[in-house]
């Protein structure tokens, strides 16, 4: 349909079907035998029924029978025939359920990060899904906050926008419309990865150059690649909550960044400004969030019981809600839903698709190279198949290993670590306890009853617990080698799942101890959906494999680097602290008057712990080992016209081929703003066969050196810089080199 006719379909809109686009209602509203606006979610809303007939979108119902039955019921009662649009919550998978973003962002390949997307949006695209909740790029680094484990580029902003544009580009294609494509809702504007104290939906204050130093960029590059959609975040931004922010939405995302898509609140967000305390009601929370530019209302009735007043009394001119109809119109025309109101949905392909070997197959592959290597004493790891393992721990029988967003899942499919151990080595030589549970009666309470759960009741819970001991020793004691399967539970990481305290919990690192008097050698596989506290844990195991929530898949994937199948090549893309009370913490930080140095008492530091994370960014082992040597660059001066060439050596010194992933850091030495001791400017990742040896190179440009200055210019000074080249933050080579204004 051309522009033309989507201004006459706009101009033939009665005031009520134009607030209908703009509303969003949970699917499941549609599928009752009898709609009933007096009771259930309805209710909540107070929608009456034809209000319920002009809305524009639906939530999280996806299926080809369910969405055309929905799509057919709501055409037949539509004046102007404006299809739905159908959006979901897709966000590490639907049916095949690959790793937690955070752990893709682990595998630093965005060729990688791209099949996964596909996949996993072919697979919703056929079920009907035509918007996706993806990508999280929010910048993280406070693993406190149970959302770290959605975000693709976890705590660096060059990593934020290089994956932002691939799952951009994965989900999209060059034309929505075409078949397995889908158009992407990036998330959340903005910066709702700094919540204070790692606590959902919490206060955020920076200064503006804090944030468009590092956390605009992940979303400016999703939007430069054609992000059809925007979630505002529920977090303030200068004293005031994003979803009425007007100069956030407007000044910002509008006209700066050049954003024509759609904006949607997230989940009740522009109510909730209310209780935030700008808004004194919800009629003026429909004021400021459409003056803002907020164009969905996401299950609210906000919009829908106070947009007609506000137009009829002259408050909000109705061209400004004719902008945001307009949007939603042209997204449903971007997506060819006036041609073919059913998008992509076809019941055979639904089928076929959903059940693809092809499909497991990506995610093992995928879920492999996002694993990562924190410890290998001795090599221990890979293990002999013809060894004798006792596998013990909560996760050694356990097919919760998705992750908490994994609601469309299909989890018939998904084996565990016993059952793939088993098929890999003989039951005879797998051993299993479950040795504990994963969390004790009280701690999933809490969890229990803040969702308003039924709570659980454990009989003879200490008795129960040590029993589950005594069987795990026994077990142990018949093995050569112990493999230790342990983590959060799922529901610990996730929306609203913010941690005080994020170390293993008591009663796993009970059954860790006692396995150590056993003086066996122990691999701990870790299941968890943020960075963790894993000192104690760490030293008291020979080998330490982070798996996050690893999906359908994982179980094989770890088996296949448990046993050297595949050689581990994932990178941390968090820090992990040594202590919760480190956080937040991340490698690109600012140095102080007084940094941190041995054996200076006045200086920026603890008195209990060290300054510096456990496990910094970047860090992963590999089965091979790697060395680096000959770090050279072309000329000690650069200069706009002349950009230096940095090349180093890197060396597979080993009989074992392997992928490294070699980054690239840079630090601006002086300049009229305090600059971070490092930024990742680049990186690769190379396959090295057995005593390979190669040359890789970066190219550094002046554009890699701008920054935001304190009087908000971005632009680029004269002077030193440092370049490091390493396998790690914290492991690098490093030279100088000077920029000057001419060469």
């Amino acid at each position: 349909m051309k522009k033309e006719k989507l201004l006459e379909l706009l101009k033939e809109m009665t005031l009520e079907e134009k607030i209908g686009q703009l509303i969003q209602v949970a699917g499941e509203v549609f599928l009752m035998d009898d709609v009933d606006t007096t009771t259930g979610p309805l209710k909540d809303l107070n929608l009456t029924n034809e209000m319920l007939y002009h809305v524009g979108s639906i939530l999280n119902v996806v299926g080809s029978e369910k969405i055309r039955k929905i799509q057919d019921e709501y055409l037949s009662k539509s004046r102007l025939k404006i299809p739905l649009l159908f959006m979901a919550d897709v966000i590490n998978g639907y049916r095949t359920v690959f790793p937690i973003p955070l752990a893709q962002g682990c595998s630093w390949n965005p060729s990688i990060i791209y099949d996964a997307t596909r996949v996993s949006i072919k697979e919703a695209g056929a079920a009907g899904a035509s918007v996706n909740f993806s990508p999280m790029v929010d910048l993280v680094r406070d693993s406190r906050w149970g959302r770290v484990m959605e975000s693709i580029g976890g705590e660096d902003p060059y990593l934020g926008k290089v994956f932002a544009k691939t799952m951009i580009e994965a989900y999209q294609g060059e034309d929505i419309a075409k078949l397995g494509n889908a158009a992407a809702c990036v998330k959340h504007f903005a910066a709702y990865g700094a919540v204070e104290g790692g606590r959902d939906y919490n206060t955020v204050d920076m200064s503006e150059r804090e944030f468009r130093q590092y956390y605009l960029p992940a979303y400016q590059s999703a939007i430069e690649n054609g992000a059809e959609m925007i979630m505002t975040s529920f977090n303030t931004i200068n004293g005031v909550p994003a979803t009425v922010n007007q100069w956030l939405l407007r000044e910002v995302l509008r006209k700066e960044l050049g954003f024509k898509g759609i904006v949607i609140s997230d989940y009740s967000a522009i109510e909730e400004t209310i209780a935030h305390g700008v808004s004194k009601d919800k009629k003026e929370a429909a004021y400021k969030a459409i003056m803002a530019g907020v164009d969905i209302d996401m299950m609210s009735s906000v919009y829908a019981n106070n947009l007609k007043e506000l137009v009829e009394e002259g408050k909000v001119p109705e061209e400004i809600l004719d902008e945001s109809v307009l949007r939603v119109l042209t997204l449903k025309n971007k997506l060819g839903l006036f041609e073919n109101p059913y998008g992509n949905i076809n019941e055979e392909r639904e089928k076929a698709i959903l059940k693809s070997k092809e499909n497991l197959e990506e995610a093992r592959r995928t879920t492999a190279e996002t694993l990562v290597l924190l410890k290998n004493e001795k090599q221990i790891l890979p293990l002999k198949k013809d060894s004798k393992i006792a596998l013990i721990g909560p996760y050694g029988h356990n097919i919760a290993i998705l992750g908490s967003w994994s609601m469309f899942s299909d989890k018939s499919k998904i084996q565990t670590l016993k059952e793939v151990f088993e098929n890999r080595m003989g039951a005879q030589n797998v051993l299993y306890s479950k040795g504990s549970e994963i969390l004790r009666e009280k701690e999933f309470n809490q969890i229990l009853s803040a969702d308003g759960g039924n709570l659980i009741h454990i009989e003879n819970e200490e008795q129960k617990e040590k029993e589950l001991l005594e069987e795990a020793i026994q077990v142990a004691k018949q093995a050569d080698i112990i493999v230790l399967a342990i983590g959060e539970h799922y529901r610990q990481s996730g929306e609203a799942c913010s941690k005080a305290n994020i170390e293993i919990s008591e009663i796993q690192q009970n059954l860790l101890n006692e396995l150590t008097k056993l003086n066996k050698k122990i691999v701990t596989i870790l299941f968890n959906g943020r960075p963790l506290v894993l000192k104690e844990v760490a030293e008291k195991t020979d080998a330490l494999l982070e798996v996050w929530f690893p999906g359908t898949e994982g179980a094989n994937a770890i088996a296949d680097v448990i046993f050297g199948d595949i050689n581990p090549s994932g990178k941390l893309t968090m820090s992990f602290p040594q202590a919760t009370g480190q956080c937040p913490i991340y490698y690109n930080h600012y140095n102080t008057g007084r940094p941190h140095m041995s054996n200076i008492r006045f200086a920026s530091r603890y008195q209990d712990i060290p300054t510096e994370s456990y496990y910094p960014f970047g860090y992963g082992l590999s089965y091979s080992k790697f060395e680096y040597s000959d770090l050279k660059i072309s000329s000690k001066k650069m200069s706009k016209e002349l950009p230096i060439i940095v090349s180093i050596k890197v060396k597979n010194n080993s009989s074992i081929a392997g992928k490294e992933v070699i980054q690239l850091y840079i630090q601006d030495l002086v300049a009229s703003s305090v600059r971070p001791v490092k930024e990742l400017k680049g990186f690769k990742k190379e396959y090295f066969e057995p005593l390979e040896e190669k040359e890789i190179t970066f190219i550094i440009t002046v554009d890699m050196l701008k920054f935001w200055s304190e009087k908000l210019e971005y632009k680029v000074e004269p002077g030193e810089f440092k370049v490091f080249v390493g396998q790690n933050a914290r492991d690098t080579k490093e030279a100088i080199f000077e920029l000057i204004e001419k060469p």
